[in-house]
């Protein structure tokens, strides 16, 4: 297994893409065939070779295709088919930074939610030189360069972006979404709170709920990543992350992925676990 993650060096880029990431099996494994990975509100785009197969199964409904593809952001746990080697590329946009993007319409639009689709890095770049391959290969004998390609790339496509209110609002909301109460947003960004969930929804396609909910499982994942289970304490947990008690706790575990707590430590089997918190697909 080969990873890694890098962040964008450009601040420019920056602004729209959160890391830049790396994951190939290079075998066929017994373990973690099917791992799966977590609800998300960020988009990915992943740069795939144009024969390599991708699987994507929740309980509403499956994606199938080959080579590189949009993942958007979804509310539903994904269960991957990775049960022969492959290699992705890909790279993490920050919440909501496609609607600023010239990426789908000449007009601003709010990224697909539960979706996933095919891409040609060329057709979406409108560059010639995004070689899907040439990256790959990049990005396996030298991830610094490869960061620094990708950054020259996507800085050509930023200069498109149409930053409007809406978007503006957007990027202070999200910093405040973890540690902030919903209802407490629009008296701090000095706006009515009705602004400030519509501005949200437009930009992201989710509420505010939906995208802290989110958040938090993420900040949640982490911390369970790092501890072994016996070390665990489930109504420590719950207090750290802000539940009322540990019902509460598992209601919510359970609701997000499906699983109870005892049963996601019994498997390990989200992709934080079997890939070391690199954002997979």
């Amino acid at each position: 297994m080969i990873n890694w993650i890098r962040k964008p060096n450009s601040v420019d880029i920056a602004q729209y893409v959160d890391c830049y990431w790396l994951i190939q099996k290079k075998t066929e494994s017994e373990l973690h065939q099917y791992p799966k990975l977590n609800p998300d509100p960020n988009a990915h785009l992943i740069i795939s070779p144009a024969d390599q197969a991708f699987h994507h199964a929740s309980s509403q409904q499956s994606f199938t295709g080959v080579g590189s593809h949009w993942l958007w952001p979804h509310q539903h746990t994904y269960q991957l088919d990775h049960r022969k080697a492959f290699i992705h590329l890909g790279i993490k946009f920050q919440i909501g930074a496609l609607y600023s993007l010239d990426c789908l319409t000449a007009e601003p639009m709010t990224s697909p939610i539960d979706d996933v689709s095919p891409i040609s890095l060329a057709a979406l770049l409108n560059n010639t030189d995004a070689d899907e391959n040439q990256l790959i290969t990049l990005a396996l004998d030298d991830p610094d360069k490869c960061t620094l390609a990708l950054d020259r790339l996507f800085l050509a496509w930023i200069k498109n972006n149409k930053e409007d209110k809406h978007s503006q609002l957007t990027r202070k909301i999200i910093p405040l979404l973890i540690d902030n109460a919903i209802s407490d947003l629009g008296d701090k960004l000095f706006c009515s709170q009705r602004t400030v969930e519509r501005s949200f929804n437009r930009v992201t396609g989710l509420t505010l709920k939906q995208c802290q909910s989110m958040l938090k499982f993420d900040e949640i994942l982490e911390y369970l990543y790092q501890r072994e289970s016996k070390d665990i304490d489930w109504v420590e947990v719950a207090l750290k992350f802000g539940f009322s008690d540990q019902p509460h706790l598992i209601r919510h575990l359970k609701k997000q992925i499906g699983v109870t707590p005892s049963a996601y430590v019994k498997d390990r089997d989200l992709t934080i676990d079997v890939y070391g918190g690199i954002s997979p697909t």
